[in-house]
């Protein structure tokens, strides 16, 4: 029998351990690799081209989100799953509009993740029960057919995303230049586009709309002077 393949993307050690564990009690899965941070995700993914990521969508350096756009566009095969502690709707829709195919509660039965990794790797999505119930309810025309949500436009593009995490993390132009591997011209461009694009013009204020999107967590967030 051939196995799923997983990797598991999760900045937090103790969580990330608790997933292995319960996964290899499954004779079906083999962990090929585990993530501390989005980009590492990005280039095991690339590397591995596991069947399913785990992927806690509040990465350090770059966020679940646009480390599964970045994964999809290198190989479109890979299904990923969204992990949050958070179930609001804005992170459900946003993880959905970045390609992933289910949005795991960090809560939820090992059953349910078991589940979700076998359903998604036949091409199926997945929701954790709450979720799905909720939306059923309150947005009964917002899924098609095939259980995802509609899509909406994403105003940001994938570097402006990545600009606007590392200065909701509390980076300064400079950092996140070297980081980027870009210049800080080009830095400072983008965060203009951001600020105008999303009509917020100061930095607390792109900080609190990062963590109410699921870019960053509220436990990232830095003093802002």
């Amino acid at each position: 029998m051939k196995r799923i393949t997983v990797l598991l993307a999760e900045d937090h050690t103790i969580v990330r351990e608790g997933f292995r564990k319960m996964l290899e009690l499954e004779d079906d899965f083999e962990i090929v690799a585990e993530a501390q941070d989005g980009r590492q995700a990005v280039a095991l993914a690339k590397k591995l081209r596991p069947d399913v990521v785990l992927m806690d969508i509040a990465m350090p350096l770059l966020n679940g989100l646009q480390a599964t756009r970045q994964i999809l566009k290198a190989n479109p095969a890979v299904k990923v799953l969204m992990l949050s502690a958070h179930s609001d709707d804005a992170y459900v829709q946003n993880a959905t509009e970045s390609g992933a195919v289910g949005f795991l509660l960090k809560q939820t039965s090992a059953h349910d993740v078991c589940r979700a990794i076998r359903e998604v790797r036949k091409g199926k999505t997945f929701y954790s029960p709450s979720i799905s119930r909720r939306q059923d309810r309150i947005h009964p025309l917002s899924l098609d057919r095939d259980g995802g949500f509609t899509k909406k436009a994403v105003p940001l593009t994938s570097r402006e995303m990545e600009v606007l995490q590392l200065i909701a993390e509390g980076k300064a132009n400079k950092e996140t230049a070297s980081e980027l591997g870009i210049g800080i011209k080009t830095v400072e461009k983008h965060r203009e586009h951001v600020m105008q694009k999303l009509d917020i013009h100061d930095t607390a204020g792109l900080t609190r709309y990062a963590i109410s999107a699921g870019i960053i967590e509220s436990s990232v967030q830095l003093t802002i002077v």
